[in-house]
């Protein structure tokens, strides 16, 4: 039989990060910015979490690298992983994917969450674009 995993509540989390050597501080308020929010970061890398209301913890940003001050997303050519921002898009090195799956994995460690085993294999990207069809999304 599985055991189940005591669930941990908001605070217990920011605690516990806090304690695991992760900056947390309150995210920058903007225009679909949740308040209370807080942005986690290590390595490099940042992710936005929130009370989810029940005192759970509600991932707002994924897990990304922070390009110019802003978390990136994963987007996957086919070919080459590439890290995109609103204003930037770089290619990904196997530094940065190396990072992100590290700070995804603590970071779902220390909250309590799934771990899923695809994801615990490497990084998974937000976003997959391929070429190969031409006038096909």
């Amino acid at each position: 039989m599985a055991k189940k995993t005591p669930q941990l509540s908001f605070n217990d989390v920011l605690s516990a990060l806090g304690s695991q050597r992760f900056d947390v501080a309150p995210a920058q308020e903007g225009a679909k910015r949740t308040p209370g929010a807080f942005q986690v970061r290590k390595f490099g890398c940042a992710a936005e979490i929130a009370d989810a209301g029940d005192g759970t913890v509600l991932v707002l940003a994924r897990p990304g690298y922070v390009l110019g001050g802003e978390i990136s997303r994963i987007l996957d050519r086919g070919y080459q992983k590439f890290l995109k921002t609103s204003r930037l898009e770089i290619p990904a090195t196997a530094d940065h994917l190396r990072a992100i799956h590290e700070f995804s994995e603590e970071l779902k460690q220390a909250s309590g969450a799934t771990s899923l085993y695809n994801e615990s294999l490497g990084t998974t990207s937000d976003r997959y674009v391929y070429d190969r069809v031409k006038g096909r999304e």
